[in-house]
């Protein structure tokens, strides 16, 4: 059996980096930082005269709205996706385009400018849509090294020739390997664990208890950075389309209507999360990919209406904060693993069922074993929710995540609490299984036209005038 877990655990799905798009910004930064460290393998760091860097699909086609371009200038100076500030990426740019030079992995200074990269946004390649190509020439114009990367979403990223994901290499086996809803079912019946025992079984054999539970809290604690910066956000978003940011002035409506987090409010509530979060990654902030940049608002969103909304949160027991957000993001994890094993969550190869559908289906599993849901529930409860984002378009009008993507995270975190409620009224027994409504995706991305998959060439983006 293939082991899904030996390459993507909890902490491979739910990363820091900066918006506004783990595909189009995190992964080709991390693609650039990584070809600037094989210069220095490859011991020809300082013979490089000048870079030959070729963009293609859709990262050439949104690359500008989507900070691709940027990305790739700050991945060869040596930034870091899930260390790097927005202050530091402000400064550093700043140089950049001053200079219009790069200094590769901070040891050696050579000329770089966006306007001479070369872009073929109707050139897709096969491996995958997101496809860039970076070559060192020397002073004789001779080729010294040149590599091609895949941003597959996430913040994934491949190397042509060295098929292997961006996670570690050489990790132990997973104890309770599973690739597929049915083989996370069995384990779950062989050991009487939960989804997300099974997944914490299976990091374990990564890292100690204490560094998972550390983890997964800065997760939940960035999360919440994230809302925070952006309530103190007002005006409108960069980019040109004027879109208004609402977050701040939603949530002191919402102070002032609801100062004791009424229950009656909770809609509201979620709606402000989801926002607040992807206001702030359209802002090349700080978020957590969740699987994705583009769908960081949904999990967030459903994870603070377990901690503020259930049952389990109104338990005066010590700790249950803590409990409650680790079994959610494990259990979210465990469903996240089997869309990227056996589907994708990229925008850019199946379409926005792939980012927001993906976290719609995770954030439902993880409320449902919050609600005390069996297995079979939190399976039924993804399913669900992933069944009713089937075929959702990627279409960001100016080729920026702001509309329709922002409301968009906020219609399916509500989607995500529904369908979880309704696996919750189920026994766990239901026609269609995850796995199924997995491989209907991926069939149903693999049709899409090429236009509504990131590329900003169909629906909402030529549909509205941007002006």
């Amino acid at each position: 059996m293939t082991n899904a877990q030996s390459t993507v655990g909890v902490f491979d799905l739910f990363t820091v980096g900066i918006g506004p798009s783990s595909s189009h910004t995190v992964g080709p930064m991390k693609a650039a930082a990584a070809f600037a460290d094989s210069l220095e393998v490859h011991g020809a760091t300082e013979r490089v005269a000048r870079l030959r860097i070729e963009i293609f699909g859709s990262l050439a086609a949104t690359g500008a709205g989507h900070g691709t371009f940027t990305a790739v200038l700050l991945g060869l100076s040596g930034a870091r996706s899930d260390e790097i500030t927005p202050e530091q990426v402000t400064a550093q740019l700043d140089e950049i385009t001053r200079t219009g030079q790069v200094e590769l992995s901070g040891r050696h200074i050579v000329p770089c400018r966006i306007e001479d990269f070369v872009l073929r946004p109707l050139t897709v390649h096969p491996r995958h849509p997101n496809a860039l190509s970076f070559t060192a020439v020397d002073s004789a114009g001779d080729d010294l090294v040149a590599q091609t990367y895949f941003s597959v979403g996430g913040g994934f990223i491949l190397r042509e020739g060295a098929e292997q994901s961006s996670a570690p290499d050489g990790l132990p086996p997973a104890p309770l390997p599973f690739r597929s809803g049915a083989e996370l079912l069995a384990r779950c019946e062989e050991t009487g664990l939960s989804v997300s025992e099974v997944m914490r079984e299976n990091e374990r054999a990564r890292r100690a208890d204490h560094e998972i539970r550390s983890g997964l809290r800065h997760i939940w604690d960035v999360m919440e950075s994230s809302v925070r910066s952006s309530l103190g956000r007002s005006g409108v978003l960069p980019g040109g389309l004027g879109v208004r940011r609402r977050a701040a002035a939603w949530a002191a409506r919402l102070d002032a209507e609801d100062p004791d987090h009424d229950r009656e409010h909770w809609q509201q509530r979620v709606n402000l999360i989801a926002l607040a979060v992807n206001e702030e990654n359209a802002s090349g902030g700080r978020v957590v990919t969740a699987p994705t940049n583009g769908a960081a608002g949904i999990v967030p969103a459903v994870l603070y209406y377990a901690l503020h909304y259930t049952p389990a949160a109104q338990s005066a027991r010590e700790g249950v904060g803590e409990e409650i957000i680790e079994r959610f993001l494990l259990a979210a994890a465990a469903i996240g693993t089997l869309y990227k094993a056996n589907a994708s969550i990229s925008g850019a190869e199946v379409g926005c069922q792939g980012e927001v559908g993906s976290a719609s289906s995770m954030a439902a599993a993880g409320l449902a074993e919050i609600l005390g849901g069996s297995p079979r529930q939190v399976e039924n409860a993804a399913e669900i929710a992933m069944e009713h984002n089937l075929g959702l378009t990627c279409d960001p009008i100016g080729g920026l995540v702001q509309v329709p993507c922002i409301e968009r995270n906020a219609i399916a975190a509500s989607k995500a609490i529904n369908a979880a409620r309704m696996a919750l009224w189920g026994d766990g027994n239901h026609r269609v299984s995850l796995d199924q409504v997995i491989a209907t995706m991926r069939e149903t991305g693999a049709d899409m036209s090429s236009k509504y998959k990131e590329t900003a060439l169909g629906g909402l983006a030529v549909n509205v005038v941007e002006c």
